[in-house]
């Protein structure tokens, strides 16, 4: 049987927590031959400690590796000299120079997880942010101007070969889909400003170009500001929704938002080759150490790597672990005596965890 390699970074905070419980649950999901997890070092606490926050082993590891799986970063007052923060750097510098290229954010409401929106049930709320993930606004990492103190500037970004792959990827997403939950149809939603900026009317025309090559997905548009009224209103709407980077990290945490939340949240960083997995919430260090921690995010994204490798490999094993470890997380909320704190409950992170690992089982 074939066996996968996949580089675990820990973190800092609740990192660690939450990728333990993924690794413990995705192991009760896959057996013990299926996938090997090997720890390395990484994050704002290895960064005070030795001035790197992905050391070149590390790096190394995850390129060579078949899939990373990370658990958070970040911590208080760990700032590089310019502000910005030392534990984001950690996988912006994999989202970078592996060319993670697409942020794939699934919003789905599980059955025993309440939305904030009144009337919505479990199936009715279930599409997918695609993120452009190396250019827009974000391109600027780095090359931004400070000058004297009393300008700053930063440059938004955008490639035709950048928007063609990820609308690309979109529309194939979309293709793999059942559609959007109110009325079955395919359905990629181009997010942006065309209205106003070159930059969004660039985006759109080659979103339009690629979707041409898609007669059976069907293109929408929605202005970033406009989005935001709708996925609260009619949520049941969407099926897939592809934008610029900042605009997607803004909407795929509204969409979250509609769900249940942050500790819910799944995230996957994919590109040609590589595929780089975390939760979408932060390190909470306020939290870190007291097993209060929901791992279900970390444990939803392992479930991304399980498909996301079975569908690289053509292995039908982990496409079907995949799906356990999605209806198990749903199954344990939705009996309703095992619940995060997030979520209304009480559970601690091992609570989840066990009860997971025995609905596995």
């Amino acid at each position: 049987m074939k066996s996968y390699d996949i580089a675990t970074i820990e973190g800092d905070g609740i990192g660690p927590e939450v990728c333990q419980s993924a690794v413990a649950v995705l192991k009760e999901a896959c057996g013990s031959e299926l996938l090997r997890f090997e720890a390395f070092d990484g994050g704002a606490a290895h960064y005070a400690r030795t001035g790197a926050v992905l050391p070149e082993d590390t790096f190394a590891a995850c390129k060579s590796m078949h899939a990373m799986l990370h658990g958070a970063a970040g911590l208080p007052g760990v700032t590089y000299a310019d502000g910005t923060e030392v534990g984001n750097d950690l996988h912006l510098q994999l989202r970078f120079r592996l060319d993670l290229f697409a942020n794939v954010r699934p919003i789905r409401l599980y059955a025993g997880a309440e939305s904030p929106l009144k009337g919505w049930q479990p199936g009715q709320i279930d599409y997918v942010i695609v993120r452009e993930n190396t250019e827009g606004l974000y391109a600027s990492r780095g090359g931004g101007i400070n000058l004297r103190g009393e300008v700053s500037t930063d440059t938004l970004v955008m490639t035709r070969k950048g928007v063609e792959r990820v609308a690309r990827f979109s529309f194939d997403l979309a293709r793999r889909r059942k559609g959007a939950p109110r009325d079955g149809k395919r359905r990629v939603t181009v997010c942006d400003k065309a209205n106003i900026l070159r930059s969004y009317a660039f985006f759109r025309a080659i979103c339009d170009e690629v979707a041409a090559g898609y007669d059976d997905v069907e293109i929408d548009y929605a202005y970033a500001d406009a989005i935001t009224v709708h996925m609260l209103k009619k949520p049941d709407f969407y099926d897939v929704i592809v934008a610029e980077n900042m605009f997607g990290d803004i909407i795929s945490d509204l969409g979250a938002g509609t769900v249940g939340g942050l500790g819910i949240a799944a995230s996957a960083e994919l590109g040609e080759r590589h595929g780089l997995f975390q939760g979408a919430h932060g390190s909470a260090p306020d939290i870190a150490g007291r097993n209060l921690a929901s791992p279900i995010a970390t444990i939803l994204s392992g479930a991304l790597m399980l498909r996301w490798l079975g569908e690289q490999h053509a292995d039908p094993a982990l496409l079907a672990a995949a799906d356990r470890v999605e209806q198990a997380v749903e199954a344990v909320l939705a009996e309703g005596a095992t619940v995060p704190r997030d979520l209304g409950g009480s559970a601690s992170c091992t609570d989840m965890t066990e009860a997971i690992c025995r609905r596995l089982r």
